[in-house]
């Protein structure tokens, strides 16, 4: 569903309400998706153990008591060297920017690395104020955390910090509270049963673009992307759904493709069974691969995924 159809809501009962957006900010593979997919109790966003797997902002709908949370997944902050990632860089500081609460969210084995640096720098440049939350805690000892809550809060003014493990769902029932009562007062924006606000379209592309990540792991490189072409409703309920995956060069089409078929065949199953799942009807799936150079840096492609060229 897109903002087109956003509609003022009020819960059954009525009673005071509130309704806010908040950001989630931080270098790729800090674990935004998997939190942003904690905090709505559902998968929306896709997650690989690949980095930057975010491109576009993608938003996700909580409910917390009387508090609607409009969730702001944006892609990874981190030095730009395409006009692709370019454009990734400036819709996630357009999405902090737009929020009510930003919520930086940090790798604890990450620490003051280069890219939360450059992060944090970020936001001494426009002031704002935001929530730390320490990642993936599972992963280094209780007295490390607590140094480096202290150093990165001696380096930024967080109003708040939480230790969480996004992954396990630890410390996030907090997080997502504190998050509510942050949220302005005022109707909600979308129906009291909606997760998110993101076009069918995008959302099977997004699937079929994680299986594609999951299955060649490091085989196939960033130069790849998912296109829903056609999305045809059937007379039996069922959809034909017609997907393009581009990459940059031959050799790596004959990645995707596989030897004899195999391994788009298998994306493509994987692929079917999750979207059939999520939309709620029968998917039938067609891929195809395509070969174009330079994708990433194609105004049509960007705006395909969500991205707005400047």
């Amino acid at each position: 569903m897109t903002d087109d159809s956003a509609e003022m809501m009020l819960p059954e009962g009525g009673g005071v309400t509130s309704c806010g957006f908040v950001a989630l900010i931080g270098a790729p593979n800090a674990g935004k998706s998997t939190l942003l997919n904690q905090l709505v109790g559902s998968k929306i966003a896709i997650v690989t153990h690949k980095v930057q797997t975010t491109r576009a902002r993608i938003r996700a709908i909580a409910l917390e008591g009387a508090a609607q949370i409009i969730f702001v997944d944006t892609p990874g902050i981190f030095l730009p060297k395409r006009k692709l990632d370019e454009e990734m860089v400036h819709a996630a500081w357009a999405g902090a920017a737009d929020a009510d609460v930003t919520v930086l969210l940090i790798g604890a084995r990450d620490g003051l690395n280069d890219d939360n640096v450059r992060i944090i720098e970020g936001l001494e440049a426009t002031g704002a104020k935001a929530i730390l939350a320490i990642n993936k805690i599972d992963l280094v000892p209780h007295e490390n955390l607590l140094q480096l809550a202290a150093d990165l809060n001696a380096r930024y003014p967080f109003t708040d910090t939480y230790m969480i493990s996004a992954l396990k769902g630890h410390g996030v029932a907090d997080l997502r509270t504190a998050l509510a009562n942050r949220m302005p007062k005022g109707p909600w924006l979308y129906p009291e049963d909606q997760i998110a606000d993101v076009p069918m379209r995008v959302l099977a592309s997004e699937i079929t673009r994680e299986k594609l990540y999951l299955r060649l792991h490091d085989e196939l490189p960033y130069a790849s992307t998912v296109e829903t072409e056609k999305w045809t409703e059937k007379k039996d309920g069922s959809v034909r759904i017609e997907q393009v995956i581009y990459v940059e060069r031959d050799s790596q089409k004959k990645i995707v493709l596989g030897k004899n078929g195999q391994t788009i065949k298998k994306i493509g199953q994987a692929a079917r069974e999750e979207i059939t799942e999520t939309i709620g009807q029968t998917a039938h799936l067609f891929l195809f691969v395509k070969v174009r150079e330079k994708w990433a840096d194609d105004p049509e492609r960007l705006r395909m995924m969500g991205l707005e060229p400047r």
